[in-house]
């Protein structure tokens, strides 16, 4: 249910705009305030457990996820469903990694990693399911239910949850919070992303909200570093960026969960808005078929050797969507995506081996929730940046394409000849000449973007060798790379 709502409202964010009256970029800003608001709590879910007890903490979180699921489906107005998915975001911190803790508690140390193997086959599946669901629920009934199909399921995993669980409850102790290192937490992680998302509207740094925005952003981050860093309380746990295989592993999982989560975001919008593609088959299209035999074989191969698999096969993958043109049909668009099936069963559980590999047990919570938090985070970034990127490199195209439509052009000339013959007015083919022209625009700017990413890709390959994961580190904890 978590992991679904990262991905089910990406192919009804032109539905979602259109009925609210807003942009489809605005519209973006539905995915990101839940993925920010997420990444912030997820470092919280330690502190929290402690204080109230794991059962009790995943239990109220699904069900605050539940309400706040039902506020999002009433939301009237833009501004309001934003702030409730912001809500959503919150609550749902702790239940990827309570999830975790809870399943692990219920089996012998020898079974952990078949247990995270079988945890792990739902974070691959959600994602295979999200738009093929979303796009089925906007097109058949109406966008609010994406939000309202939550509410039986949360309420029947509470329900179940609590029945199993609630006679095995974690010890509690009241600890000190860091809320300074929290509150600088939200503002440059907050700044950063609005900065991002409102940059393109606002000029960039020729708006003065940007630039205090980016200000904020900035300072708010070194402040916090600091901070984090001399707070014998941290609500992030800095100093392991200090280990290789963690920070290494960490940034390499993130950037690239920035670049597959970005890519995941653009295609259905190219896809409708310009291909004329239904939210179903949207949807269809960008539903990869994944594998689960990762999670089980990954302590048998280095999780390097696995990884540098996942990027090559991502780079050909978005190689492949970088010659897609405005005649692609949905074969040629639907192989790319069978194909990432494969990346994306290969991509999460290695990296997140090597990123907790070798660390004792009692630095395992704190580098999965940090680990978490900047993977998620990144993806936040990656959306906005994406499609910020589409829009610019659209207004290019869009411009190189009308200089050659000049009234000289013989091509140009016969084709609008053609079109006045067909009994069109002026206005009606300068109209339809307009329309292709974006379509081409924003066609060629996806591929611009699709191109960048493999590069990208295979330029990650040579940063994940730089790790050292030992053989079969960290197993119980690998599946958590959601």
């Amino acid at each position: 249910m978590n992991v679904l709502d990262t991905s089910i409202a990406n192919v009804s964010l032109p539905s979602i705009a259109g009925n609210l009256g807003v942009s489809p970029s605005q519209g973006t800003w539905v995915i990101t305030s839940f993925a920010v608001a997420n990444a912030i709590s997820v470092p919280l879910t330690g502190w929290l457990t402690q204080r109230f007890g794991a059962v009790r903490l995943f239990t109220a979180s699904v069900l605050l996820f539940v309400l706040a699921s039902w506020l999002c489906g009433f939301a009237p107005s833009l501004e309001l469903l934003i702030a409730f998915r912001v809500i959503q975001g919150l609550v749902a911190g702790p239940m990827i990694p309570l999830s975790q803790t809870l399943l692990l508690s219920s089996y012998p140390p020898q079974k952990a990693g078949l247990a995270m193997a079988m945890w792990a086959m739902t974070t691959l599946v959600a994602p295979v399911a999200g738009p093929l669901l979303g796009g089925w629920i906007t097109d058949n009934m109406s966008w609010p239910w994406i939000f309202y199909i939550n509410i039986p399921v949360g309420l029947a995993a509470a329900g179940v949850t609590w029945s199993i669980y609630r006679k095995r409850e974690t010890p509690t102790r009241k600890l000190p919070i860091d809320g300074v290192g929290l509150g600088l937490l939200v503002l440059w992680v907050g700044a950063m992303q609005i900065m991002l998302d409102k940059g393109k509207e606002l000029d960039w740094f020729h708006s003065a909200q940007i630039v205090v925005l980016g200000a904020a952003a900035l300072i708010g981050f070194v402040v916090f570093v600091v901070w984090e860093l001399t707070e014998e309380h941290p609500v992030v746990e800095l100093r392991l960026f200090a280990l290789r295989n963690f920070s290494v592993g960490a940034i390499t999982l993130s950037i690239a969960y920035g670049l597959f989560f970005g890519n995941l975001v653009l295609l259905p919008l190219w896809l409708q808005q310009h291909m004329g593609y239904t939210a179903t088959a949207a949807g269809f299209a960008l539903a990869p078929v994944v594998s689960p035999m990762v999670g089980r074989n990954v302590t048998r191969v280095d999780p390097r050797g696995i990884a540098t698999v996942s990027f090559v096969v991502f780079a050909i993958v978005l190689w492949m969507r970088s010659h897609f043109t405005t005649q692609a049909d949905l074969w040629t668009i639907l192989v790319p995506t069978i194909l990432q099936g494969a990346a994306v069963a290969c991509f999460f559980i290695p990296l997140m081996n090597i990123t907790l590999s070798g660390l004792t047990p009692d630095r395992i919570a704190s580098a999965s929730g940090l680990s978490n938090f900047v993977r998620i985070t990144a993806g936040a970034f990656g959306t906005s940046i994406s499609t910020t990127l589409w829009e610019d490199r659209a207004a290019m195209h869009h411009a190189h394409l009308a200089e050659r439509l000049s009234a000289g052009d013989a091509v140009t000339s016969d084709a609008w000849s053609k079109l006045g013959a067909m009994g069109l007015s002026p206005d009606q083919i300068g109209a339809q000449v307009s329309r292709l022209i974006d379509q081409q625009a924003f066609t060629r700017a996806a591929d611009d973007i699709f191109l960048g990413s493999a590069l990208l890709f295979l330029a990650l390959i040579a940063v994940v060798w730089v790790t050292k994961p030992l053989r079969g580190g960290a197993t119980a904890d690998a599946g958590g790379a959601h």
